[in-house]
């Protein structure tokens, strides 16, 4: 019965034109509701899938421009009108408010109106996965939308100029300026992918990506500056242009160790994103609910995940501490007699670890804030002399403990009602929605790919001579035929196929 009131006198299958099928008044009150029930249970299903199956059900015809014109209002019925839900945006922060005490809204206006996009931001949790915490909807990823953001996330979580918080980001100009400029403290670090897709512009071999990696995963600054001197001698321009970029930003030999996380990438943040894109072309409380009820189903995926689990670690954590300690069964520990010792173990692996002040000279400990294979050894000769040690996940920092990741858990989204009991708001002034201008073309959903990412789903195996007949990815992902000379398959002599092959081999 609802969803007949809402269809009626709205989604019409017939205006009059001649030659069309007229549907009889049953079958329109029918489709109307089978429509509506089509679009909330699978919202993209194409256009000739759902008229196929009313002229199925119904054994009328429907012509394809019709159906598309019901689905289109249908679609509008059931994720709400674009207008409209600006009308009720401060009913909604009520609604949310009321339901969740400890939830922070914050609704500004602008005299210009702008396209809009969602701006977001997250935590790494103790399982080194991704725990979203703010996001909002802004005109665009611009300068002073970086700032706007920030700042109020910095008046919600009690944050000033010297906190020592670290960001990681895609390199994003308006975002590096605003930190710099909000937290001039925090340590922030670039995405390696990103650096590697900038290099690929110009240096598109695999060699080059494993040397940057290299550069990036090594812990300490004496090896950091080994390795760039020697990719000095590989290619002086592209140390160069890699030296350009500040070490701290993206090698962990230069990372200050205060986040207890080597992380490089952010691609934690790509996969949610990804999640989020059948959301973001709905109209704006619909999107923000999708938002909401994604991170509510992705808290309890998490939660069922940590039901499961045994040990004082988390998952990932007790994953790293069993290579560590399968690593320290060859290495050897010496003591100097008080709180040091000497570690040596295969390929001239020596180092020095203070147990007392829980440091190690590789930096991994301190760096990821997990016993590495060398303080493990230290642990093993101890043990073997008769010392008390206590359990190995002591040793581990306290973020990587299965109570901690529970503990972040704890807090929940909570769930709110519909909206005809929505609390209604008392400000006279009425929200409308900014101008929206649909850009040519059919709109784009799917997240832009690295020109790294396009060549591996072609296939693409770069050639690394310079006269290489073999295909050469072009700088649009795209495969060339560029030096690559065709062999008739009739006759065998090359410069033609078999199409054009004129018999010139006497066959």
């Amino acid at each position: 019965m609802r969803l007949r009131a809402i269809c009626k006198g709205t989604v019409a299958f017939n205006d009059g034109h001649v030659g069309e099928p007229t549907p009889c008044p049953w079958v329109i009150q029918g489709s109307r509701s089978d429509i509506m029930d089509q679009i909330e249970s699978n919202p993209t299903i194409p256009v000739r899938a759902l008229q196929e199956q009313l002229q199925k059900d119904y054994q009328v015809g429907f012509y394809i421009h019709k159906v598309f014109r019901a689905k289109s209002t249908c679609k509008k019925l059931v994720q709400g009108d674009y207008k409209k839900q600006y009308a009720v945006l401060r009913d909604y922060i009520l609604e949310l408010q009321s339901t969740n005490p400890e939830t922070t809204m914050k609704l500004e206006f602008d005299s210009e109106p702008n396209l809009s996009a969602t701006s977001k931001r997250t935590n790494f949790n103790s399982n080194n996965g991704i725990y979203p915490q703010a996001y909002a909807i802004v005109e665009t990823e611009n300068t002073d939308s970086w700032k706007w953001f920030l700042e109020y996330i910095a008046d919600d979580l009690d944050l000033y100029a010297n906190s020592n918080f670290t960001f990681i980001s895609d390199r994003q100009k308006g975002l590096q300026a605003v930190i710099s400029q909000l937290f001039p403290c925090a340590e922030h670090r670039f995405c390696l992918r990103h650096i590697h897709d900038n290099m690929r512009k110009t240096w598109r071999t695999n060699e080059y990506k494993e040397h940057l990696w290299n550069y990036a995963t090594a812990t300490i600054v004496p090896q950091f500056n080994h390795r760039m001197q020697e990719f000095s001698s590989y290619d002086i321009e592209a140390y160069n242009w890699l030296k350009q970029i500040p070490p701290q930003h993206w090698a962990r030999s230069h990372f200050t160790g205060r986040a207890v996380s080597d992380m490089l990438l952010n691609n934690l943040c790509e996969v949610f994103n990804s999640k989020l894109i059948e959301g973001r072309d709905k109209p704006l409380i619909t999107c923000l609910e999708y938002i909401v009820e994604y991170m509510m189903k992705r808290i309890c995926n998490v939660i069922k995940v940590q039901k499961k689990c045994v040990g004082p670690l988390t998952p990932s954590a007790t994953k790293i501490m069993e290579k560590n300690v399968n690593w320290a069964s060859q290495y050897t520990a010496r003591w100097n007699g008080s709180d040091k010792y000497q570690v040596q173990g295969p390929w001239q692996d020596q180092h020095v670890v203070d147990i007392v002040e829980r440091v190690c000279s590789c930096r991994k400990w301190q760096l990821t804030g997990l016993p590495c294979k060398h303080v493990i050894a230290v642990l093993n000769d101890k043990a073997d002399n008769g010392e008390e040690v206590g359990e190995l996940h002591t040793y581990a920092h306290r973020v990587h403990w299965l109570e901690t990741w529970k503990a972040a858990y704890v807090y929940k989204v909570e769930p709110i009602k519909g909206r005809a009991i929505w609390p209604i708001s008392e400000c006279p002034i009425k929200i409308t929605p900014p101008l929206h201008h649909n850009q040519p073309g059919r709109p784009k959903k799917k997240r832009r790919q690295s020109v790294e990412e396009k060549s591996q789903k072609k296939g693409d195996n770069v050639a690394s001579g310079s006269g290489s007949q073999s295909h050469i990815a072009s700088g649009s992902g795209k495969l060339t035929r560029k030096f690559f000379q065709v062999t008739c398959s009739k006759c065998k002599i090359k410069g033609h196929n078999v199409i054009t092959c004129k018999g010139q081999g006497g066959k």
